[in-house]
């Protein structure tokens, strides 16, 4: 199972990500978390101790690995470097586990124009192709709003994206803009998750914006949650009706993916 799970900032993906990613941990799936949003949180969201979430290094700041693998010096404009460097190894060398998952934090790469293409960004999508098509976990990717660490090579083989958004036009645009961007790699299952769900026309809008065959589930507003991020706790530990909403939406999941 290898699910991407995206969406604009602030819609409440990570919370997503980290429940699924410890439902499965529950079930006894060896599961790889990965937190490819450079504003990092997903170790918050999956309950690791501060202690723990404090080794955690970003792969983007290998500056020495990433030099020896692409044969290129990170942050110089103009050089060759290999688009396929050794990464086998990065995972579990990089990764903190804790409660059965193995988290990994991507960090950020500086861009500039109409992207990065750069030893840094040929570097993490190496990392992210090994994870895709060489392993066998259950992998979990909370990315940033865009695909931006996905290539075309890879992209085909996740199972889903799942486009989390909140009743409001600008996070309905975010994920129409997802859903083109993936399309134009090849992916015609981009799922929806509608989040901080308060009553009645909420539920109208989502309806009428999203094709019902695409949506997963609906998670409600729940101070649960707010709470939980407060504390540093996981959502999924703090609140029993987020658990058994995400469960639902886990099971129409596996219903999607196995058509």
């Amino acid at each position: 199972m290898k699910i991407a799970i995206t969406g604009k900032g602030g819609v409440g993906k990570t919370t997503l990500a980290g429940c699924l990613a410890k439902i499965y941990a529950i079930e006894g799936k060896r599961v790889i978390a990965v937190d490819a949003d450079p504003d990092a949180n997903f170790a918050f969201a999956l309950g690791f101790p501060q202690e723990k979430a404090k080794k955690l290094i970003p792969l983007s700041q290998l500056k020495d690995i990433i030099k020896e693998r692409t044969g290129a010096e990170p942050g110089v404009l103009g050089q060759m470097f290999s688009l396929n460097p050794k990464v086998d190894d990065i995972p579990e060398k990089y990764c903190v586990e804790h409660e059965g998952i193995k988290l990994i934090q991507m960090g950020g790469v500086e861009k500039g124009g109409a992207g990065c293409v750069c030893p840094e960004s040929s570097f993490l999508k190496a990392v992210i192709r090994h994870l895709i098509l060489e392993r066998e976990e259950v992998l979990i990717l909370d990315m940033e709003a865009g695909i931006e660490h996905l290539g075309r090579a890879t992209a085909s083989f996740v199972d889903a994206f799942i486009a989390v958004v909140e009743p409001g036009i600008r996070s309905i645009k975010t994920f129409e803009t997802i859903k083109k961007l993936a399309k134009d790699l090849g992916i015609d299952k981009v799922l929806v998750v509608a989040n901080k769900v308060k009553d009645e026309a909420d539920i109208k809008f989502i309806n009428d914006h999203i094709d019902p065959g695409d949506l997963l589930g609906i998670i409600s507003y729940n101070e649960e949650i707010i709470n939980a991020d407060k504390m540093g706790i996981s959502p999924y530990d703090s609140s029993s009706v987020l658990r058994e909403e995400v469960l639902r939406i886990k099971s129409n999941l596996s219903l999607k993916i196995a058509k």
